[in-house]
């Protein structure tokens, strides 16, 4: 078969036209290359394509050259393509991290508002006493994940002289620190329990931690969220947890231990960690500003850590948004007013005036302020939740004698309040604007439920303290008795008196009636029955009973009355029995009214028509078997 042209339209190297010398392993070498990549640029044959570089560095890798040949291996015709990877001399810019990431605590020094667990973890270092499971439980952002993983580093510490042992402040910089830190350590296996929560996931655990560690320590097994793994997982845990190779350590971490099982928590020693305060919040985000180069208001600061709620993670979320929602103009300061608008909060000096209106009834300025803060986007529910606060803040004052405040006018409204205010008022103001908040969150229009709230809480501002309306009440009672019986002996019969008006017959009467009710609601039935037949009060006041009898009661009830009312009220009363008249018994009450409800029947107008129109017709009442006197409060007709 003749020689032909390849599949790339090249001449065969071996066709006898093509060249007249033997062909050497280099060009054989470039010819194979050819046939298999192509020529990029088969008419630029001066330069050297990348075949034929290819081909050149093949031939001097694999092929030892021929003494006689003139191989191009060392010349300089590369030149140009070695010096491409100059280009990457400037590296690429990293991407953003946000603060939450980037000021993850590395060490327990770092790690603030848990002093107690770093005490206890540090002396179980020194003393050797190792638990070999660890539980940290607490709210969100408090750092359950970053203490395991310091935890981690503390087990598995070597120095940087690579001799150190267990220790509370790992180096950071031996291995084990630096491939437990980046994430990377083969023998610290992390686990995400709410995407792992079979029981093949423990499992697999199970099966692993029977080999030891390859390089470091400690094998260390760090489950978070492990309240997500199910029933059976747990189950398939517990002898392992129980009784684990002496390399291994358990860390979980958890948001919600009640969904434990009690049995893994008495196998776990366990770390509740805290909210973070405020103030050590604020600080600890001044701290984060001075790294960034951000200028901050410590007002600001204060507002960022009062919605952080006591977490960590969410106050660098908030003060890294507030960071880009600081304007530039500004030179990027986080001001207070930039972070009360980006959170939605109504400004402290408009809560004030809001408390100040309420307290003096000034209600069109209420709405004025309610509206101005509605118009500059502060919702209803934030409203109200600034003034709870600040209701909270007088009230703590008051107990105290010091207020808390990020201002000197503020201090001093807050103390004055604290003295000017008395407690029941602070409490009715609270409970008042709690039942508004609800209301609030509640209602299709929240504006027009907040003002009808701060209304309200404005209305009753200056009602007088429950505790005390009763105690004028007990006061006018116990004074009752003595103003019946002046207003009877000295008053002139045309200036009735308010006493003697409250102690009339019908009033002594209610009173009675009452009385007898819970006499009989307290159990003692009897009593009450004796009291509604027999008893004619001739004189009633606080623990005072003095009593007729009616014809035809002569036996001796003192006894009686005396226990049923004592069981009423839970006092011992004075019982007598007087020559007096007094007042009609119950039951003679009951029944003069029983006859006056007859008469006024027969003598209505539909009543006296019936008659007329049939003669001879009955009015028949229908009788029910009732208690004598009416009986209970459930028993009236």
């Amino acid at each position: 078969m003749d020689d032909s042209r390849d599949m790339f339209g090249d001449t065969p190297p071996w066709d006898d036209d093509a060249a007249d010398d033997k062909p050497d392993a280099a060009e054989l070498e470039a010819a194979g290359q050819q046939s298999m990549f192509g020529d990029p640029e088969p008419e630029a044959k001066p330069q050297p394509s990348a075949a034929e570089l290819e081909a050149a560095g093949q031939s001097a890798m694999f092929v030892e050259p021929a003494k006689t040949a003139p191989v191009a291996v060392p010349v300089p015709a590369p030149a140009e393509p070695v010096e491409a990877p100059s280009v990457k001399a400037a590296p690429a810019a990293q991407p953003y991290r946000v603060l939450a990431r980037k000021y993850r605590p590395q060490t327990f020094a770092e790690l603030i508002g848990q002093e107690a667990m770093v005490q206890t973890l540090a002396n179980a270092i020194k003393r050797d006493r190792l638990a070999h499971a660890f539980l940290m439980t607490g709210v969100r952002g408090v750092g359950k994940t970053s203490t395991a993983r310091l935890i981690a580093k503390a087990l598995n510490c070597i120095g940087p002289d690579g001799q150190g042992g267990p220790t509370i402040d790992p180096c950071g910089q031996c291995e084990p620190c630096v491939a437990i830190a980046e994430g990377r350590h083969i023998d610290v296996i992390e686990m995400d329990a709410a995407s792992h929560t079979g029981v093949d996931d423990v499992r697999e655990i199970i099966e692993a931690v029977r080999y030891a560690a390859v390089s470091a320590r400690y094998k260390i097994y760090i489950i978070d969220e492990v309240h997500m793994l199910s029933r059976n997982a747990f189950n398939a845990l517990l002898k392992t947890l129980e009784e684990p190779p002496a390399h291994v350590k358990f860390l979980f971490a958890t948001t919600e231990v009640d969904k434990l099982p009690v049995t893994v928590l008495s196998r776990c020693q366990r770390f509740d960690l805290r909210r973070i305060p405020a103030p050590m919040l604020a600080g600890h985000f001044a701290h984060v500003c001075a790294k960034e180069g951000v200028e901050a208001e410590a007002e600001a600061l204060a507002m960022v850590a009062a919605a952080a709620e006591g977490s960590v993670r969410d106050g660098l979320s908030i003060l890294d948004q507030a960071i880009a929602h600081a304007d530039l103009d500004g030179e990027g300061q986080v001001r207070a007013d930039k972070v009360r608008d980006m959170l939605g909060l109504s400004d402290k000096s408009v809560q004030r005036g809001l408390i100040a209106a309420i307290l003096e009834g000034r209600g069109g300025d209420l709405l004025d302020l309610v509206a101005h803060q509605f118009a500059l986007g502060v919702e209803p529910i934030a409203l109200m939740r600034g003034l709870m606060d600040l209701a909270h803040r007088v009230a703590v004052a008051q107990v105290s004698g010091s207020a808390e405040a990020h201002s000197t006018e503020e201090r001093e409204a807050i103390e004055g309040w604290a003295k000017a205010l008395r407690p029941g008022q602070l409490h009715r103001l609270w409970q008042l604007l709690l039942k508004g908040h609800e209301e609030v969150k509640a209602a299709p229009d929240p504006l027009v439920a907040a003002q009808m709230a701060l209304l309200r809480i404005m209305h009753a501002s200056d009602m007088p303290d429950p505790g005390a309306l009763v105690r004028k009440l007990e006061e006018i009672a116990a004074r009752a008795p003595a103003a019946s019986a002046a207003g009877g002996e000295g008053a002139s019969a045309g200036e009735p008196t308010a006493s003697i008006a409250a102690h009339s017959p019908a009033a002594v009467t209610l009173r009675w009636e009452a009385l007898v009710d819970d006499v009989e609601h307290a159990g003692e039935i009897s009593a009450a029955n004796t009291m509604r037949m027999q008893v004619r009060v001739v004189e009633l006041a606080p623990g005072l009973l003095r009593y007729a009898q009616p014809p035809g009661f002569n036996e001796d009830i003192v006894a009686v009355l005396r226990g049923g009312l004592q069981a009423a009220t839970g006092e011992r009363w004075q019982v007598e029995k007087v020559a007096a008249e007094g007042a009609p018994t119950l039951v003679e009450v009951a029944d003069v009214k029983k006859r006056a409800d007859a008469e006024a029947l027969r003598t209505s107008p539909l009543v006296e028509a019936t008659l007329a129109a049939f003669p001879g017709a009955e009015l028949i009442q229908e009788e029910r078997q009732v208690a004598i006197g009416g009986g209970g409060r459930n028993w009236r007709r």
